[in-house]
């Protein structure tokens, strides 16, 4: 199972409008081919700081997404209310504790 992380930047005045695409995306994300669940997190002290925690099947489901025309779109959608650059990241669980 690969867990990516994506941790975006906004611009103070454009954290509801990522919102609303969020919103408007979540569910097809949350749908789409091998994603295992979504979660959208704020930073505790930085209310602009926001990252999406998605699970996926395996590198190739998420692959499948991020080239696919919904990412492209939300990407597009969301890029544009960025302070900073995005940073990204997908992970493995190496050791899991229930």
């Amino acid at each position: 199972m690969i867990h990516r992380i994506v941790t975006m930047t906004f611009r103070e005045d454009e954290i509801d409008a990522f919102i609303e695409v969020f919103d408007s995306s979540k569910v097809h994300i949350r749908n789409f081919p091998g994603c295992l669940g979504l979660k959208l997190l704020q930073t505790t002290n930085k209310p602009y700081q926001i990252s999406t925690l998605s699970l996926w099947e395996n590198e190739e489901a998420l692959d499948a997404y991020r080239n696919s025309e919904l990412f492209l779109d939300t990407w597009a959608k969301t890029k544009v209310l960025f302070a900073e650059k995005a940073v990204a990241f997908s992970n493995h669980a190496i050791r899991t504790l229930d």
